[in-house]
């Protein structure tokens, strides 16, 4: 007698009110994961699509053939990089929740993910970033005085107030757009990486969808046009466990690793831990030397864990335990880079507390600043006649006549 079919309906491991629980997480011993040649065929390294690539083991200890062998100060910048991510974080987040900014979202527990691939590339390369990657800005030369105007939409807001706050750019940076469609930035990642390829320049490609993203019919197209065209583009897969308030397995996770996402198309990918900085260096810059010596796109997984809700609008209480973080296996970024560097005898706790207070002291005068050029209810405010501008490169009759009715309104008394 044949069984019947069932539905699999993926479910999390563990639930409000239960212990967390990660034994699904498969996880490599530090340095136990080979290191091949940029120049190996995918067939030959798929292991590396479900082994996980680690540096630091439990000692805090640098280990195995993945090890970049940083300098000590690179590091420390690296280190301070990470905890400017989160002060950072931690001031916007009470903003929003002082009514003073409408919205934000943390990279808490993440930040790695940003700084060591941000210092893994050159500045020539493109960025196409998710919205977890402020470090990424950071490390790229954006100012948070302007990141802050960017959240408050006010006079000095690089977006002109037509973007959600925390959808950040960066001409000078080389950082493109946040879209709040997701994996859209995929296919632009390809593209401009194509392009690259075509004009005969050695800059690469690089960007950031979360977990849930690979679910969007975007990530696929990406992948398969990266392939075929072998385009000089690292695509990165931040899985950090919940795609809002959906676990990982509902986007396949449970199946496979996303790694594993692009094997069928030839496309190497890379499992590594996203809390480690120096596996995430690593495998970026193995990545983008194989992208700048012809060997096409590589997709990487960095495993890692939300440790704030998604954004402000958003209670995680009501949809995984409340210690879940605590006790992820690849326990907190920072606090992993910092107990290496005291271990290897570069760092100290005393140091560690002052830096904090610097950085909290940097992040508060750019906020003092920021809000000169405006708040939500404070002048001086956005002129509404901008809405006009960058629309077309020569504007329309029918749009000059908006323009000019609505500079009559103003005139008359309509105010903002």
């Amino acid at each position: 007698m044949s069984k019947q079919s069932r539905l699999h309906i993926p479910r999390p491991t563990a639930r409000p009110g239960e212990e967390p629980d990660f034994s699904f997480l498969e996880l490599s011993a530090a340095g136990a994961v080979d290191k091949p040649s940029v120049g190996a065929r995918t067939r030959d390294i798929e292991n590396l699509s479900s082994d996980m690539v680690r540096v630091l083991d439990d000692d805090h200890r640098a280990v195995g053939p993945w090890n970049p062998d940083l300098d000590p100060q690179k590091l420390q910048v690296a280190l301070r990089w990470m905890l400017l991510n989160r002060v950072f974080d931690e001031r916007m987040w009470q903003i929003q929740r002082q009514g003073r900014i409408s919205f934000y979202m943390q990279a808490l527990g993440e930040e790695a993910v940003s700084v060591g691939a941000a210092m893994a590339l050159r500045h020539g390369d493109m960025c196409f970033p998710s919205y977890r990657n402020q470090a990424l800005y950071m490390v790229r030369g954006v100012k948070l005085v302007d990141m802050m105007c960017q959240c408050l939409s006010n006079t000095r807001d690089m977006c002109k107030g037509r973007q959600l706050p925390v959808m950040y750019h960066s001409r000078a940076g080389n950082v493109f757009s946040i879209s709040g469609n997701l994996a859209t930035q995929y296919p632009h990642a390809v593209g401009w990486a194509m392009a690259s390829a075509i004009k005969g320049e050695d800059h690469i490609a690089a960007s950031w969808v979360g977990d849930g993203s690979t679910a969007e019919a975007d990530f696929h197209h990406a992948l398969t046009f990266a392939a075929v065209y072998q385009a000089p583009v690292i695509l990165n897969v931040v899985n950090n466990q919940w795609a809002i308030s959906t676990f990982q397995g509902t986007a396949g996770g449970e199946r496979r690793a996303f790694a594993a996402r692009g094997l069928g198309l030839g496309i190497p990918g890379i499992r590594v831990d996203g809390n480690d900085l120096l596996a995430v260096y690593a495998v970026t810059v193995w990545a983008a030397d194989r992208a700048r010596r012809g060997g096409g796109p590589t997709l990487i997984e960095l495993v890692t864990y939300r440790g704030g809700a998604h954004s402000t609008s958003d209670d995680p209480s009501k949809y995984r335990p409340k210690d879940e973080w605590k006790a992820f296996p690849l326990g907190d970024p920072v606090e992993r880079l910092k107990q290496h560097l005291i271990a290897e005898g570069h760092w100290t706790e005393a140091k560690h507390e002052k830096l904090v207070e610097e950085l909290r002291a940097l992040v508060l005068a750019a906020w003092k600043e920021a809000q000169t050029y405006g708040t939500m209810t404070e002048g001086p405010f956005i002129d509404p006649t901008t809405m006009f501008d960058d629309v077309y490169a020569e504007p329309p009759e029918r749009l000059e006549g908006q323009r000019r009715r609505m500079l009559e309104i103003e005139r008359n008394g309509g105010g903002h």
